[in-house]
């Protein structure tokens, strides 16, 4: 667990749950209380109690089993006193293994198959309770996005008082909300370009005329996992969309500075929209170009079969004269001419080459023996 308190001129890191019963409330900026989904559990009652101490409202029991799910799809409700946002993340690092929280697998976890990229996209979801003076984020046991955000409030060396160099500080937990959200949405964008650059050596194979196409498998689960990802965009979508329209319904700013501070949530809001539609564009576009793909690679192999039906045809058509010569003079009859010419088996082969050339030139001049351009 993590406990953050965050002001317009710096962070600070440290302290307990007993030091925030203790404490008043924040007059001046917020607290951020991080913990896992183990913790939250174990830690329950005492987290109920800093919130009833800091906001006079803890959780509702809804509430408490919604951030205890790891099923739930993303989605936004609210209270008179706090908002609640369920978020699924979208992608893990390079270096995070699979793993199974619990004992229960996530909503999108390729067991085999499929290209690597879409092995490592893990979709356990992020809770947040924003409070008007506390932010209370659930999160699995390897949420590095909550690290990596995290890492831009501390100092390296471990002070305890930094200034973000070039980023203004989050001025409300709805901020540090956003903020955290928009870095899982752009961890998914990250990963276009491997993912594209996957897809597209497939399409090479598949419409290589030497190459044997045989990752049927691992593209079937590519294309199953990206329109399972299409899905949780759209809650995600919807979810943001959700507080959006919750932003619109807020009392109105009693100063100047409350109010700029709400348009640049709603400013910050829509940015994050916008991210979140960018994702789903771009995973329907991959899903598109893989269907695509195998369509194109069905359809160039109903070709290169017609080309090979069209060449046999046309050999066939070249030796059925050569094979009736040759059965009409088979035939068990003792008066055939030619039969018993000294020169009748020349006589029969010129014949036979030069039809056979004959036909072979017509074919070829009608392109029924040529290879296509494309091969």
């Amino acid at each position: 667990m993590r406990i953050f308190q965050i002001q317009s001129t710096g962070a600070m890191e440290g302290g307990d749950l007993q030091s925030l019963l203790q404490a008043d409330p924040p007059a001046n900026g917020f607290v951020w209380i991080s913990c896992t989904r183990k913790e939250f559990e174990t830690q329950l009652s005492t987290i109920q109690s800093v919130l009833q101490t800091l906001c006079g409202q803890a959780l509702l029991d809804l509430h408490v089993s919604d951030l205890l799910n790891q099923q739930l799809p993303s989605h936004y409700d609210y209270t008179s006193q706090y908002d609640m946002v369920v978020f699924r993340r979208l992608a893990t690092s390079h270096a995070t293994a699979t793993r199974v929280e619990g004992g229960v697998k996530p909503a999108l976890a390729l067991a085999k198959g499929g290209p690597p990229i879409l092995r490592r996209i893990d979709t356990n979801p992020v809770g947040f309770a924003v409070f008007d003076r506390v932010l209370l984020t659930v999160h699995p046991e390897d949420c590095l996005v909550r690290d990596a955000y995290a890492s831009k409030l501390t100092q390296v060396g471990g002070s305890p008082d930094l200034r973000v160099t070039g980023t203004r500080f989050p001025g409300s937990p709805a901020d540090l909300m956003l903020r955290i959200v928009n870095l899982m949405v752009d961890g998914y964008l990250a990963l276009r370009r491997e993912m594209t650059h996957q897809l597209d050596h497939w399409q090479t194979e598949l419409l290589s005329p030497k190459a044997r196409f045989a990752n049927w498998g691992a593209l079937l689960d590519a294309r199953l996992a990206l329109h399972q990802l299409d899905e949780i965009c759209e809650d995600q979508h919807a979810c943001i969309q959700d507080w959006i329209e919750a932003i619109k319904t807020w009392p109105d700013a009693d100063t100047p500075a409350d109010a700029r501070e709400r348009e640049l949530l709603q400013v910050r809001s829509r940015d994050v929209l916008e991210h979140i539609e960018r994702v789903v564009h771009h995973v329907r576009r991959l899903e598109q170009s893989a269907e695509t793909a195998v369509q194109m690679h069905f359809s160039a192999q109903s070709h290169r079969t017609n080309d090979i039906m069209r060449t046999l045809t046309a050999l066939t058509a070249i030796f059925l004269p050569l094979n009736l010569i040759a059965a009409i003079f088979g035939m068990n009859f003792d008066s055939i001419p030619l039969l018993h010419v000294h020169s009748g088996f020349w006589w029969a082969m010129g014949s036979m080459v030069t039809i056979a050339a004959a036909l072979s030139l017509v074919f070829w001049r009608k392109r029924y023996i040529s290879r296509t351009a494309s091969h």
